[in-house]
């Protein structure tokens, strides 16, 4: 199928808490204007509005009405349904049944498999499909991580029965972020996301993001259950599912939306200025039921990011979940130290404060307040969190056995020297007044 054959509506399905059965909740339906410009629009059904248990896709930006939702943004696809569209190696995954040019944005969303991130479904039946029941097993994990090596060095799969298994098993999970290779698993009765070291890593990846985690934990942020598992030689991390609860009848699922969803931006260069911590907590503020618990919640992530020189903290890497009616912050994920070549200024990817994204102990505290957070609560937060990642990384790191010559490779990344410096006159763009 080509993109000019693609599909231009589908059903878009939901799990409502409690339950673990899709139900049909609207319609959404993606043309284009005489100027080939996307416009996607969306209209619950009203059956789904009859239900006295209707939740909202998404709360702030379609809420719970009879209307017809329309918008031009992120090619046609509103956000909430953008957040379960297969990430960047899900793409990859789902373009090799395509010829050129490829599949369109609805492609994307009926070709990923019901157990995305998230509590919708997508398909081209008025009914749902019922629930997958058998999910991948720890021991699928050899043949998984062989297809994602393939996919990384953009080979060509080779044409037996194992191969393609195998394509079908790394599908699942597709839109849990970040460009990393993945798949879900089951074991000890729970759902896993498996992030598969890649051959091109500079350091054992998985060792590492499970250190960070633990040192996240160490520092008082909350961050989502890990382990590491082991594939022949290889290492790989396995990191529990928040938006996922077992039940008698299977899972459960929390609805979730990334940051990306709730700044109202996309993921392109033009549309950074948009990319703010700061902008992201008046958010939260608004749609989080315990915004006194999430807000500084946030602030300290922000900080942690910093000590850690994580650069790699897009909005898609935050995100908010509702297992039952009311949203909450997600536990941490995806964090990882980055290696900048400066010792002086390092950069986050969302604004920090009054001088933009600066990484700076001076610049996380000019904006602290709209977290919840008194100055000098929040100079007592940095000030403690830097101590413990001075005195924690190394022997939390040597304990989830990253190497002494990956700890040597990644030791620049934390308490970097320009850490605590003062924020200088440069002319740097700073946030947007609220």
């Amino acid at each position: 199928m080509t993109s000019s054959e693609s599909p231009r509506e589908c059903f878009v399905y939901i799990a409502l808490p409690g339950e673990t059965e899709f139900v049909t909740a609207g319609r959404f339906r993606c043309t284009e204007d005489r100027h080939g410009v996307a416009i996607g629009r969306f209209v619950y059904g009203k059956s789904y509005l009859a239900r006295a248990n209707a939740v909202p896709i998404d709360p702030l930006e379609l809420k719970i009405s009879n209307k017809t939702y329309e918008t031009r943004l992120l090619k046609g696809i509103f956000g909430a349904l953008r957040d379960a569209s297969p990430d960047y190696f899900g793409r990859r995954i789902i373009e090799r049944h395509f010829g050129s040019p490829g599949p369109g944005e609805i492609d994307y969303l009926l070709q990923s498999p019901d157990d995305r991130a998230g509590a919708l479904g997508f398909g081209l039946k008025p009914e749902p499909p019922a629930p997958r029941r058998k999910f991948n097993r720890t021991i699928d994990l050899e043949k998984l991580q062989a297809f994602a090596d393939v996919i990384v060095k953009d080979e060509e799969l080779p044409q037996d029965p194992d191969a393609q298994q195998a394509q079908e098993l790394m599908l699942e999970g597709t839109s849990m972020g970040g460009a990393r290779p993945k798949a879900v698993v089951e074991d000890q009765g729970a759902l896993w996301i498996a992030k598969f070291n890649r051959p091109d890593d500079k350091w054992n990846h998985a060792k590492v993001e499970r250190a960070m985690l633990e040192l996240g934990r160490a520092c008082d942020v909350h961050t989502a259950e890990s382990k590491l598992a082991k594939i022949g030689d290889r290492d790989a991390l396995l990191v529990k599912r928040f938006d996922r609860q077992k039940a008698k009848s299977g899972y459960r699922r929390a609805r979730m939306l990334s940051a990306l969803t709730l700044l109202r931006a996309e993921d392109t260069y033009t549309d950074r200025e948009k990319w703010s911590y700061v902008l992201l907590v008046e958010e939260l503020r608004r749609i989080s039921a315990q915004p006194k618990i999430d807000a500084p919640e946030l602030f300290r992530r922000m900080c942690f990011n910093a000590l850690i020189s994580n650069t790699d903290d897009h909005p898609r890497n935050h995100a908010v979940i509702a297992m039952e009616n009311d949203w909450k912050l997600s536990p941490a994920y995806d964090l990882i130290p980055s290696m900048p070549v400066s010792i002086e200024e390092r950069f986050l990817a969302l604004s920090c404060g009054d001088e933009g994204k600066l990484a700076r102990a001076s610049n996380l505290l000019s904006q602290c307040t709209r977290f919840f957070v008194k100055t000098n609560e929040a100079k007592a937060i940095i000030d403690q969190m830097e101590r413990t990642v001075n005195k924690q990384w190394l022997p939390i790191a040597r304990k989830q056995g990253v190497s002494e010559r990956d700890c040597e490779t990644i030791r620049p990344a934390f308490a970097y020297d320009g850490f605590r410096l003062e924020l200088g006159k440069v002319n740097r763009p700073g946030i947007p007044t609220i």
